[in-house]
């Protein structure tokens, strides 16, 4: 379940709720009773990691193909010929 964060608009007071995503949003505050509640906008706290499309859609320049690269690296050592 996620994790959402809410902020009184009338006293300021700051909260997290374990909330399921079908479920209503918190509108009481319970610092100060008052329906003033405000859904607050949060980045994630996790990263995705692997050669999924969460890995490699989001890079740009030379950190596009993370999963590629590594495998290139690995299975490419020790198979380099030197010219006479």
């Amino acid at each position: 379940m996620p994790i959402y964060e809410y902020q009184c608009k009338a006293c300021g007071h700051h909260l997290e709720a374990l909330q399921r995503m079908s479920d209503a949003p918190l509108k009481d505050c319970p610092a100060c009773n008052k329906a003033e509640l405000s859904k607050q906008i949060s980045a994630a706290g996790f990263r995705l990691k692997g050669g999924g499309w969460y890995e490699t859609d989001f890079k740009t320049g030379s950190k596009k193909n993370l999963a590629g690269d590594a495998a290139k690296s690995s299975s490419g050592s020790g198979t380099e010929s030197k010219a006479s």
